[in-house]
């Protein structure tokens, strides 16, 4: 267990640096929790100074993008040491960040094959809950998956998400807008629509979700507060 905790404060640390390193501001605080499948890498209080600026001249866009666009080059090298360090190949990578809660998330999908989400009977409700809102925006998921990952962390994979009009967008070329297109009406939703905090029973502080758009999937990180609301 100590070996395990020691892999994970190695790859926050690495993950702190390496931001630092490339956007001049390191985060607050950045948290690795891992499973047999997958990582997780919670990162708060990250928003550079030219980033915090552009975000009150209305630019968030703008910062979005171009945080995109550096984070898909570090990733790279983030996922050699998070090979070299847990023994193990990354098979997919996920981010997705909260500007007005100044967090955001690393999700890493590790080479063992799984087999299923959770089949507590517990997490029914969030997934029907999922495949409600997938339905109200799109189209309900062929497959959703629960994988725990802490009494706070929970992801949610949904598998079969694309419908036949956005796969045919696909083909032709248009992953990229697609995909921006999906982040804005999905996220709304799900933050504005869900009532994720009484399924859980626990204030929900955090809702990521990044997307596969090739491989027709899609990762979600709930992230929890640790009160309980009764």
């Amino acid at each position: 267990m100590e070996h395990e905790k020691d892999k994970l404060n190695t790859i926050s640390s690495f993950t702190s640096k390496l931001l630092r390193k490339n956007f001049g501001k390191g985060p607050q605080s950045c948290q690795s929790t891992l499973t047999k499948n997958h990582l997780v890498i919670y990162i708060r209080g990250f928003i550079s100074p030219m980033e915090e600026v552009l975000i009150k001249q209305g630019q968030r866009n703008q910062v979005e993008k171009a945080r995109t666009v550096i984070l898909n080059y570090l990733l790279n090298e983030l996922k050699g040491v998070i090979e070299l360090t847990l023994d193990q190949e990354v098979k997919r990578v996920y981010h997705d960040w909260n500007f007005p809660n100044n967090s955001g998330v690393i999700m890493l999908v590790l080479d063992e094959e799984t087999n299923g989400g959770a089949t507590d009977s517990n997490f029914q409700e969030l997934e029907a809950e999922v495949a409600r809102i997938s339905k109200l925006v799109q189209k309900v998921p062929d497959k959703i998956f629960v994988y725990p990952m802490s009494s706070t962390i929970y992801l949610v994979e949904r598998v079969g998400i694309l419908m036949m009009i956005e796969k045919a967008l696909v083909q032709k070329g248009f992953a990229e807008e697609l995909k921006i297109t999906k982040d804005e009406l999905e996220k709304e939703y799900f933050h504005r629509q869900g009532r994720f905090s009484e399924i859980f029973n626990k204030r929900v502080r955090d809702i990521f979700i990044d997307w596969d758009i090739h491989g027709d999937r899609s990762l979600m990180t709930f992230i929890l507060k640790d009160n309980n609301l009764n």
